[in-house]
């Protein structure tokens, strides 16, 4: 059964495997420890060294878009002081960080597969023509 963009995006945004829909993403009782593999289907969740940067540059543009933007845009209309908009600046830019983790990572994965969906393994042909051999 193949997989479709509309389920890879799906899975992406529930933080599961996009190949399966398994919810093995993280490592049980860890927050911060990605799988190797998934443990239902065994897809490797990292293609190579530095797959995961494109999840931290997701991670970095939404924090200072949704956190220090708009801190910075009230500090200078007038609305909050200079501490306050130093105080929340520096706490969501260590808070909003560690919340979007998780899902940074997830969101990582839903982006590449659904640019190469041709590379989850339910979806490679019989004869093996358009498959990722790392994954």
């Amino acid at each position: 059964m193949k997989v479709t963009r509309g389920q890879i995006i799906t899975r992406g945004l529930t933080n599961r495997c996009p190949n399966c829909g398994g919810h093995a993403l993280f490592k049980a009782g860890t927050l911060f420890e990605l799988n190797h593999a998934c443990p239902d289907c065994g897809l490797k969740f990292e293609k190579d060294d530095g797959f995961y940067l494109g999840a931290m540059s997701l991670n970095y543009g939404i924090t200072l878009v949704g956190c220090l933007v708009p801190v910075a845009l009230l500090w200078y209309n007038g609305v909050i002081g200079g501490r306050w908009a130093a105080g929340l600046a520096v706490g969501g830019s260590v808070v909003v960080p560690a919340l979007l983790y998780r899902p940074s990572r997830s969101w990582q994965l839903m982006l590449y597969y659904s640019f190469f969906p041709h590379h989850l393994p339910l979806n490679r042909t019989e004869s093996g023509a358009g498959g990722d051999e790392n994954t």
